[in-house]
């Protein structure tokens, strides 16, 4: 790891820039691009993933505010603010922000997830100056007018309900509901009804400001990207908007806690009208930073990760029992989640949910032998390196990785990672997740017999 450090030039008489700290943290090889980071002074950081070899760009910031930064009364206040830094600035229109981006055929969205926010913009290379701009303004100068919030919860409320209407993905809600209860963790990160109706301009402008801190805050960019000319459009960008006048000001470092999920055996279940009954069966996992994600990542994938997986072989492949039946993995700051999902008729759930719990024990019981554990690691290393094959999802993994970890890994290094998960690795990681006893959340038109029978799955 190399280090240097740079400073604007100042005219006699003027006051001198305080000292950006710049550091390259990747060196391009194999392929990869060349990663560098600035912080700068008032503490935000630039990080860059520079491929000459493409043509095109993209752009984010990353703000680390979740949904589990929510009390109860602003559950959904995150989301709802992302929406509405879209919805105009000092400098630009709503119309005029969307356009910008159109009008060079790029694509700009944002994310928000229960620990992190994201803004970005996809554009060609010679128009990453522009992305860089309107990203930025956005951030710095949204207006959060009264009537924009009345306008876009509309919009907000609509998007609710057509998540309600969409089973197969509000089961998942309902699992993190099960596991983690009545918690900002917990919670939706849309919100309810009650509480989008609740929000409004002066709360959200408080919460703005709160968490758009530039300590709180890493800018990523990857593609055809040269890192000082990004840095300094970003620091002029935040020092016209008077946000980086602390120069004392140090980064936030990645969240670290220490929750713990005892959600032994609990069932939740709502009843729908729909022809699927949607369930998911699952236990604690492990938090982000434990180094056994890797592990847990091959036994996911080995598990119910593909077509070759146990789990799809066991319910779709032998019996027909669902079309799409998965394992999955989510993880935080200082816990995780390890969830089966399955859709399939009514009359099948106790079936699928009985092979499913078999399945689980045996792995927890047993082991997986070496050879699928093998299969397991080849098909991660190579949907890990698949996924990285544009400038979008580079950024992603760049920024994600500044915020959440407070360093960067390689291509290279990942894919060591993963290799380096022995057979015995699996198996106690196996015996560890999987030995725990399971809790439940279904979806469904279940009647009273079909759902007695459900305590089975998780005795």
């Amino acid at each position: 790891m190399t280090s240097r450090n740079s400073t604007a030039t100042a005219r006699t008489g003027s006051p001198v820039r305080a000292v950006a700290r710049t550091q390259t943290l990747i060196k391009g090889t194999n392929g990869s691009g060349t990663v560098r980071r600035t912080t700068l002074p008032g503490g935000l950081r630039v990080v860059t993933e520079t491929l000459p070899s493409v043509r095109s760009a993209t752009f984010g910031i990353w703000a680390n505010v979740g949904s589990r930064d929510e009390t109860p009364a602003l559950n959904g206040a995150t989301h709802y603010l992302e929406h509405l830094l879209f919805k105009g600035t000092s400098r630009r229109s709503a119309l005029d922000i969307s356009a910008a981006i159109d009008a060079v055929g790029g694509e700009m969205n944002a994310f928000t997830a229960k620990e992190y926010t994201c803004y970005y913009a996809r554009v060609l290379d010679t128009d990453l100056p522009l992305a860089i701009d309107v990203v930025c303004d956005m951030l710095t100068g949204s207006l959060i007018r009264e009537e924009d919030v009345d306008v876009e919860r509309g919009a907000i409320l609509e998007e609710i309900a057509m998540t309600e209407d969409d089973p197969g993905d509000c089961v998942h809600d309902l699992f993190a509901h099960t596991m983690l209860g009545d918690t900002p963790l917990g919670r939706p990160v849309l919100g309810t009804v009650d509480t989008v109706n609740a929000l409004n301009a002066d709360r959200i402008r408080r919460f703005y400001k709160k968490h758009y801190d530039p300590t709180r805050l890493v800018v990523a960019a990857a593609g055809n990207v040269d890192h000082a000319k990004v840095v300094r459009q970003v620091r002029t960008a935040f020092e016209k908007a008077g946000l980086l006048t602390d120069h004392d000001a140090v980064p936030v470092g990645p969240r670290s806690g220490s929750r713990t999920l005892r959600a032994a055996g609990k069932i939740d279940m709502v009843s729908r009208k729909t022809e699927q009954a949607h369930v998911v069966l699952g236990m604690p996992g492990i938090a982000r930073t434990d180094e056994r994600r890797w592990t847990l990542a091959v036994l996911n994938t080995a598990l119910g990760g593909g077509m070759s997986s146990r789990l799809f072989q066991e319910v779709r492949e032998k019996r027909g029992l669902a079309y799409s039946v998965y394992s999955y993995t989510s993880s935080f700051a200082d816990c995780g989640l390890f969830g089966v999902y399955a859709g399939c008729r009514p009359s099948q759930v106790p079936d699928v949910l009985k092979i499913c719990r078999d399945e689980l024990d045996r792995a927890a019981a047993e082991g997986l032998p070496d050879d699928e554990i093998a299969r397991a690691v080849g098909q991660l290393k190579g949907s890990t390196v698949l996924g990285l094959e544009d400038t979008g999802a580079l950024m992603n993994r760049i920024g994600k990785s500044e915020l959440c970890w407070g360093d960067q890994m390689s291509v290279d290094d990942v894919l060591a990672s993963i290799d380096a998960v022995t057979p015995d690795d699996v198996r106690e990681v196996a015996r560890e997740v999987l030995g725990r006893r399971p809790s439940l959340s279904v979806i469904g038109p279940l009647k009273d017999k079909q759902a007695s029978r459900l305590h089975e799955a998780v005795a």
